[in-house]
């Protein structure tokens, strides 16, 4: 029987604490061997059988522990990650991988010259309405795709006096939201030829809250967006073809279900009850509408692919190339943004 890969935590806020403690503790094969937090009495209280460190060269140094994870403000991605890499840890890092692609190639040369797994968290490739709807796409649903709309609304009138709301580097829901959206489309769909985006702060103060993109395929577009003032938000997924569409209400159960405090893989864990509904026009020229029962969710399976990558059993989930990919079209988003203007994207290497 295979010994537990032993994980070491770093950062213990809302990311840490919410999505990749419990994850890693309910993932087999995985222990979570150390916390890097200075909320050294709030997790006195929460474990008991988990070694809690004042800085990452702690978890850096120790030899026990065979992996680190990166739950920190997204400035401090790439340099823990280079760090961890050069100590001859695996290394997990919260989205966004970096901040820009340089610290993206930065982290993935390290990678390489440690000879050492490096991914990302997408969790959100594990969302219960992503894999229905790349089901439905799978089967052919929908005949060609023209568009899909992807939302993730919010409303959050008052802006949190919390890092990821500030007008700092890796602040705002460009780093946020659109690390998650942007990658879902990529999934879908593959590589786009250019893309639109238009980012805004539209509360009072804080950083960028509102993001509009558009990703540019043959004769097909798709649609990510995201705002902090919306009180009756869009669907989820919209998506129109030459066969009929596909709507979903409602987002993913998982986020609320940890923030629950819910054990992942405990029963009902992932079971999203939003289910879609296909509709379509029937040979007599009537619409139609019937419901697609979601798949199941299960953000730990992003944690067992890891551990699959680190014995040499298997690839991570988000590769080297899909992780600079993603970081080139969040820079080409936010050039379209500031230029004001449609930038071409070369075709994916």
């Amino acid at each position: 029987m295979a010994i537990d890969l032993q994980l070491a935590l770093i950062g213990y806020g809302l990311a840490g604490r919410v999505f990749h403690a419990p994850l890693i503790q309910h993932t087999p094969g995985l222990a979570l061997h150390s916390v890097v937090s200075s909320r050294r009495d709030e997790l006195r209280r929460h474990f008991t059988d988990v070694h809690v460190r004042a800085q990452p060269s702690d978890v850096f140094d120790d030899p026990a522990v065979d992996a680190v994870v990166i739950a920190t403000p997204n400035d401090q991605h790439a340099p823990l990650a280079i760090a961890a890499l050069r100590a001859g840890k695996h290394v997990l890092v919260d989205k966004p991988f970096a901040l820009d692609v340089a610290q993206a190639e930065a982290v993935l040369r390290a990678a390489e010259e440690a000879e050492r797994c490096v991914t990302v968290f997408q969790n959100r490739r594990f969302d219960a309405d992503f894999l229905t709807l790349k089901a439905v796409l799978d089967r052919g649903l929908l005949g060609d795709i023209a568009e899909c709309h992807s939302h993730f609304d919010r409303f959050r009138p008052q802006v949190r006096d919390r890092w990821r709301e500030r007008d700092l580097p890796g602040g705002g829901l460009w780093y946020d939201l659109g690390p998650h959206l942007l990658d879902q489309i990529v999934q879908l769909f593959g590589w786009p030829q250019a893309i639109t985006a238009d980012l805004d702060c539209q509360r009072a103060a804080g950083s960028i809250d509102y993001l509009h993109a558009v990703l540019h395929y043959p004769r097909m577009r798709a649609i990510v967006h995201a705002g902090s003032l919306v009180s009756v938000p869009a669907p989820r997924f919209t998506v129109h073809g030459s066969a009929g569409s596909w709507i979903k209400h409602g987002l993913d159960v998982q986020e609320a279900q940890l923030a629950e405090g819910k054990a992942p893989g405990a029963p009902g864990w992932g079971l999203d009850p939003h289910h879609g509904e296909h509709s379509w026009v029937d040979g007599e020229g009537k619409l139609q509408h019937r419901t697609v029962d979601n798949l199941p969710g299960d953000y730990r399976r992003i944690y067992a692919a890891f551990a699959a990558a680190i014995r040499g059993e298997a690839t991570a989930d988000v590769t080297p190339r899909q992780a600079l990919q993603l970081m080139q079209l969040l820079d080409a988003g936010r050039r379209s943004a500031a230029e004001g203007r449609t930038i071409g994207l070369e075709p994916a290497g």
